[in-house]
């Protein structure tokens, strides 16, 4: 099993970094513009990312059932799963989509964002409510891929699409050059981004409905993208609404903490955005081993191994810290050239410089809930992470946002000292409800589930 955990690791930290990558490129496209618009390209990621949460009331269940079921060798409820994950995309995914488009300004007022960022954030987030459908399916299928341990395949296919979108969103966002002796057309702004996104991800989905047929010998139809399977959905619902439950929670509490950010004004708000962006390139070690870890212990709790996946995750945890710290303090030494990409501004030099030494200690923390919950969620135990985290993420995160950084005054450095406090309580709850094996009578109830299954 070690080495399907490495293979299924390391398309994942690669996938995530050029993920990143193409967020990185698109907030530098972004910040060209200005750091207004910096600053919306931020905020309206925030809140795509707030929406998209619907989504994972199944999205956080769709791999966990299929692997399961994959390790206890039920190959047609594996398939059946699938399918109802489509139908899951579209409804959920569709519904998504008409908010964004239809209430893109009170949604973004509610965040304090400054009239010069809403003035550019609302067409972006409208123009980007197609793309909450697109990727609700491409989810779907590449979770599904996955599952199958076809992670080789699916890393391909987000090559291709990111390679689609960055090449278009340039020449949309600020005209192409090369037309100039045609046309002076400025090029569409922020709103060319998204136009740019739908297109990679209509190429995305394509491509993963030929490898579901050839690597899968899965065809969906035209039906499986709209009939809701409720056999299936109970199981993944099962796992999903406690996982999205749990990153709802995380994601409105941190919506919280942006709009005391809003309240510093948009320095503050371009500062968050171009720290964050690096911040992702220090967690993506953990990210992609916390993936990894999902899918091998599904496979594992299937096959009712669990005494492996509990050496695994031991051993995933400490490899994921340890390269968190290493590229935490790489990044904290280098902070203002890193800074330096977006802007010239001293004032987000100085402020950026101080929270990447701060997001030493935030990052270390996040490894714990990345890795372990999704352990958790492998096993069946999917409630414990919101239970026990519920509570830090409304206090700690949200409240804390809001008393330091803007009552007490100590700005965007008191934002991230929550954000720390936060990932640290409730990570340790996570880290100590694995070694206590608090997670095998969930094991064993999902392996009994399963088998009683098979015999009906």
């Amino acid at each position: 099993m070690k080495l399907r955990f490495g293979a299924v690791a390391a398309p994942l930290f690669v996938e995530l970094g050029i993920g990143i990558a193409v967020g990185m490129l698109g907030t530098r496209f972004a910040a060209h513009i200005s750091d207004a618009a910096g600053g919306a390209f931020a905020l309206t990621n925030h809140l795509f990312g707030l929406l998209f949460m619907v989504f994972r009331l199944v999205g956080a269940g769709i791999g966990v059932v299929v692997s399961q079921n994959l390790g206890a060798k039920q190959f047609a409820e594996a398939d059946r799963v699938a399918r109802a994950a489509l139908a899951a995309g579209t409804w959920m995914g569709g519904s998504m989509a008409v908010v964004a488009l239809l209430f893109a300004t009170p949604l973004l007022q509610l965040l304090n964002a400054p009239p010069d960022v809403l003035a550019l954030a609302v067409p972006l987030l409208q123009a980007l409510s197609l793309a909450l459908l697109l990727d609700a399916w491409n989810a779907c299928m590449a979770s599904v891929m996955r599952a199958h341990l076809r992670t080789r395949e699916t890393l391909w296919v987000m090559l291709v699409m990111h390679a689609v979108h960055v090449s278009l969103a340039w020449p949309l966002m600020h005209g192409a050059p090369w037309l100039k002796f045609i046309s002076d057309w400025p090029g569409m702004g922020l709103p060319g981004f998204a136009v740019a996104l739908v297109i990679s991800r209509l190429v995305g989905l394509m491509l993963h409905w030929l490898l579901w047929q050839r690597r899968l010998n899965l065809a969906p139809s035209w039906s499986d993208f709209w009939r809701v399977r409720w056999t299936q959905m109970k199981h993944i619902l099962h796992i999903g609404l406690p996982g999205a439950a749990e990153n709802l929670s995380w994601e409105l509490a941190f919506m919280v903490s942006v709009a005391a950010v809003g309240v510093m004004g948009t320095h503050a708000l371009a500062t968050q955005a171009y720290v964050l962006q690096f911040n992702m390139w220090i967690l993506i070690s953990g990210a992609a081993i916390g993936m990894a870890v999902e899918t091998v212990v599904g496979h594992l709790v299937g096959a009712r191994h669990l005494r492996e996946a509990h050496v695994l995750v031991k051993r995933a945890q400490t490899i994921g810290f340890a390269v968190t710290t290493v590229v935490a303090v790489m990044m904290a030494w280098q902070g203002s050239s890193l800074l330096g990409w977006f802007t010239s501004d001293p004032l987000i030099l100085e402020e950026g410089r101080r929270l990447f030494w701060w997001s030493i200690l935030l990052e270390t923390g996040r490894t714990f809930n990345l890795i372990v919950i999704s352990a958790l969620r492998a096993t069946g135990d999917s409630r414990y992470p919101f239970y026990a985290g519920a509570g830090s993420m409304a206090v700690v995160l949200a409240g804390g946002s809001w008393l330091l950084g803007v009552h007490w005054g100590w700005g965007l450095t008191g934002v991230w000292i929550a954000y720390a406090a936060d990932e640290w309580i409730r990570g340790l709850m996570m880290w100590h409800r694995w070694v206590s094996r608090g997670w095998i009578p969930h094991a064993r109830a999902t392996h009994a589930r399963m088998r009683h299954q098979a015999l009906n």
